[in-house]
């Protein structure tokens, strides 16, 4: 089964369209100050947290909150394929249309809080118990690196200043996504990890 085959692209390229609409307004701020050397120390997810959304979309602010949202996303969802893949199971990248659409309709509601699953794998062919949780666990453990690697590069200045601004919000995006996805509830890749680990060694 090849790695990514054209459906995938199509959905990978709507999700992260649909990202990038979602959340421009929450990022615009952070995208006009990108050019300028915003400060590491600032957090527009803090920001998003308290409802203070930034007005004015545009397509600066759409393109970079495609490119900071979407790569924890995509490489999250290919973590749990390409895991999957190497146990010799069938696996889909899939764009979760109708999480999607709930996600813009909160956006044009204003509403200042917005949860939505942007996309998933299915996979299939008979893992065992064990396999199963490391294709859970590959996810979040993916966003896990992307996390830990962006706040090296910030805590060492691997980069220039202009880029330091930009890490700083993958490595916030990356922990919220693997603590939230490591929550042991239905549903949740932290589920699946718990249910394998018990019936696979209890």
């Amino acid at each position: 089964m090849p790695l990514i085959t054209l459906n995938e692209v199509f959905d990978i390229i709507l999700m992260t369209a649909a990202l990038g609409y979602i959340f421009a307004d929450s990022f615009s701020k952070f995208a006009h100050s990108y050019k300028r050397h915003l400060a590491p120390e600032y957090d527009p997810l803090q920001e998003y947290a308290t409802n203070k959304l930034f007005a004015g979309y545009n397509w600066e602010s759409f393109k970079f909150a495609c490119y900071v949202t979407a790569p924890a996303i995509i490489l999250h969802e290919l973590g749990h394929k390409i895991a999957a893949l190497l146990f010799g199971l069938q696996a889909t990248f899939h764009a979760a249309y109708s999480w999607l659409i709930f996600g813009i309709i909160l956006k044009l509601l204003n509403s200042g809080f917005i949860f939505f699953v942007p996309a998933y794998v299915s996979h299939s062919g008979g893992a065992t118990y064990l396999q199963s949780a490391i294709i859970a666990f590959a996810g979040p453990g993916v966003n896990l690196l992307l996390w830990l690697g962006s706040w090296l590069i910030v805590k060492e200045k691997l980069c220039t200043k202009k880029y330091i601004a930009f890490f700083t919000l993958t490595k916030h995006i990356n922990m919220l996504l693997f603590f939230f996805n490591m929550i042991p509830i239905f549903g949740f890749d932290g589920e699946h990890v718990l249910n394998g680990i018990v019936k696979t060694f209890f």
